[in-house]
């Protein structure tokens, strides 16, 4: 079983459900709070960090 954040089922949910959209999950990632391959994981969108 993979290791995940703490964040990363409320991530996972929020976004499945509409109440949270990339731009959001890229914050997390940019706070440390979610890894680059959790948001590809969530979203199936490579992380690209723009800076």
């Amino acid at each position: 079983m993979a290791v995940h954040s703490k964040i990363y089922l409320q991530a996972k949910r929020n976004y499945r459900e509409g109440l949270w959209n990339e731009e959001r999950l890229r914050t997390l990632v940019a706070a440390g709070r979610l890894t680059a391959a959790e948001f590809e994981e969530i979203t199936g969108v490579p992380y690209a960090d723009v800076t």
